[in-house]
């Protein structure tokens, strides 16, 4: 078992505690001291961003974890954060993550598709773009990125979306 291995063995627990999970872990060797990066995201059934009160908490409960376990040879600095909006789309779940989100994703033809993802299946993304709504397969998909709004759909469309998923 690897290094970053390990720290998401450890890592775990307690970004799930804090209701989160682990969306990846780097760790970069700079001297005599490492740099340990952890990426936590709300679980990708969930809809928003992760609060800040679960990132601190998340951040707290993994250096405890990891300062009891020791993983890691010497010195060593933990940063816990999100991914962010500048994330790259690649996986099913980075997708699953931005439900609702307005999105450009890159496809592998070389042409773009637009618009806001309203539903993952197990094998496509779908968008209600200018032209309507467009199915997307994860087969034709490069990669994807969020487009950032400054207004964003309001509260009771967010709660609408949740709702029919819970249907």
């Amino acid at each position: 078992m690897d290094i970053t291995e390990r720290i998401v063995d450890l890592a775990a627990p307690a970004a799930e505690a804090a209701g989160l999970v682990i969306d990846s872990v780097e760790v970069h060797r700079a001297g005599k001291r490492s740099r340990v990066v952890v990426t936590v995201d709300l679980p990708e059934t969930e809809i928003g961003s992760a609060g800040l009160d679960a990132v601190a908490e998340a951040s707290r409960s993994i250096g405890k974890a990891l300062d009891e376990a020791d993983p890691i040879k010497g010195e060593y600095m933990l940063e816990v954060s999100t991914p962010g909006t500048s994330r790259p789309l690649t996986e099913r779940r980075h997708f699953l993550r931005a439900r609702t989100r307005l999105v450009v994703i890159d496809l592998a033809s070389g042409d773009q598709a637009r618009g806001r993802i309203t539903d993952v299946t197990d094998d496509a993304v779908l968008l209600d773009g200018d032209a309507g709504e467009v199915t997307v397969p994860f087969a034709n998909i490069a990669r994807g990125s969020i487009e950032v709004e400054l207004k964003r759909i309001d509260d009771a469309e967010l709660t609408e979306l949740a709702d029919q998923e819970e249907d």
